[in-house]
């Protein structure tokens, strides 16, 4: 069921690389699905220098007529959403139902640029001296790197690939090693749409020479990166020191405040189904749930009774609502994390540990009584561990919401304007949702502030970022 990948080099299959192979491994059993072909600086380099042709030939085109093999590769998509999804599933371990919802969302962000794309518009400055035209011109920035996680290998990938070819830049995308498949169908379907071939490059392997060779090569004009803050601090100064053109979207660590008027009937179906969508690995996942007094105690036993009732299992198995972590090492971490709270006083509700000994399962947990000093507060969990605080009054929910140095998603559930305008006008963050938790949508940008990142995707925010400016003085 998994395909037989190969590295993309400006279009071109590549069965063979510089640092031998690799194997992918099905986060659900640990049996491995595939050898593949492990890339290097060498592949990094290659793929540099066929994107300076790939952006000649693409950039040239007219905006309308990228739109069209744009919105053909979309189809495409659609067409492959079955298999796709199994893909995803097989090697990053979410239930089939959401890898295939986050295909089809890929599809649409493919759709929305390529409309976008056709839309970049520049303008006319009135002059102060009727001899003289001034106007503004948007250019396609140049080729793009773009770096993408595990954790949503198609939905990550298209958040930077729709924008980049709508701006008329050329790609080349590095996937996790965890999940090269869904990066290579994507390839596959805009190659197939018509993209010109030297447009799209897609290379995994050894990280780090790829990274840093991406970064340095002086065709790469644009790096996209979304990653952990602490990888993010070394992209962005990797490529300041070659002054390009950078959008960071980091890591979170979700505040939700829920406020004493809250509609429990309504939140605490939906916190369940998002806290524990994709295992809790989302970089907008609603992490710390920072409760009313008021509300505290019901909020607790509905949430561990809907977490404990969640059906833990293999993503290909019909009825599965959470699959594995996708990589071993997070299940010591979630463990450490749990253990540690547990140390300090907190309580687990529900879950808490490992489940079976083959795969990365880890059951979907709820601990209460958490507390500042505890590491789970401090450090992104990225897992299945709702943490809830109990909080007395909107100042001291806002404070633990505003307490850390991130900014990405936050959540807000009230029924009252003036808390919803309050915490509007004083939550640090990129994105609020009030009363539900859906942020990530083609029409809207989507980042964060503070250690968060910067730069948005999704939007007209979305395409500005792979634009430059030039303004054009002219004497009549």
């Amino acid at each position: 069921m998994y395909p037989d990948l190969t590295l993309i080099l400006g279009g071109e299959a590549r069965a063979t690389a510089s640092e031998g192979t690799m194997t992918v491994s099905n986060p659900a059993n640990g049996q491995d699905l595939a050898t593949i072909p492990r890339a290097g600086r060498a592949e990094a380099e290659e793929a540099a220098r066929l994107s300076l042709k790939g952006f000649a030939d693409w950039s040239t085109l007219s905006p309308y007529d990228r739109s069209k093999v744009m919105r053909r590769a979309a189809d495409l998509m659609r067409e492959r959403a079955d298999r796709a999804a199994r893909v995803m599933t097989l090697e990053q371990g979410k239930p089939l139902a959401e890898a295939r919802g986050e295909w089809l969302g890929s599809a649409d962000l493919l759709d929305w640029f390529a409309e976008e794309g056709r839309r970049v518009y520049g303008r006319i400055v009135p002059s102060r001296a009727p001899s003289i035209h001034i106007s503004v011109l948007k250019k396609p920035a140049g080729p793009v790197a773009c770096f993408t996680p595990w954790n949503f290998p198609a939905w990550n990938t298209m958040q930077k690939v729709a924008p980049a070819l709508g701006a008329g830049c050329s790609v080349v995308i590095k996937p996790a090693s965890e999940t090269p498949g869904s990066a290579w169908m994507i390839g596959q379907a805009l190659l197939d749409a018509g993209l010109p071939p030297a447009t799209i490059s897609v290379v995994w392997g050894k990280t780090s020479e790829i990274s840093d060779a991406l970064i340095a090569a002086p065709e790469i004009r644009k790096v996209s990166l979304t990653g952990s803050t602490r990888v993010g601090r070394i992209v962005a100064a990797q490529a300041g020191q070659h002054l390009k053109k950078v959008t960071m979207e980091l890591g979170g660590h979700g505040p939700v405040i829920v406020a004493a008027d809250a509609d429990l009937d309504r939140l605490v179906p939906m916190a369940v189904q998002w806290k524990y969508r994709n295992a809790g690995q989302v970089c907008v996942s609603p992490t710390r749930f920072i409760v009313d007094d008021a509300v505290h105690d019901a909020f607790v036993a509905r949430l561990a009774e809907g977490a404990a009732a969640l059906k833990l299992g293999d993503g290909l198995e019909e009825g599965t609502q959470m699959g594995p972590l996708t990589q071993k090492a997070q299940l010591t971490q979630v463990a450490e994390m749990v253990a540690d709270a547990e140390a300090k006083g907190a309580k687990v509700e529900t879950g808490g540990a490992r489940v079976g000994n083959i795969g990365n399962f880890f059951a979907p947990t709820v601990v209460s009584g958490m507390t500042p000093e505890m590491l789970a507060m401090t450090e992104e969990p990225f897992g299945p561990i709702a943490l809830v605080i109990r909080s007395e009054g909107l100042e001291a929910s806002l404070a633990e919401a505003n307490r850390l140095p991130v900014g990405l998603g936050a959540y807000l559930f009230t029924r009252s304007m003036e808390v919803s305008q309050a915490v509007q006008d004083r939550l640090k963050s990129g994105m609020l949702g009030i009363n539900h938790f859906a942020l990530a949508l083609p029409e809207t940008p989507f980042g964060g502030v503070l250690d968060s990142g910067y730069g948005s995707e999704g939007g007209i925010e979305g395409i500005e970022a792979y634009l430059s400016t030039m303004t054009v003085t002219a004497a009549i």
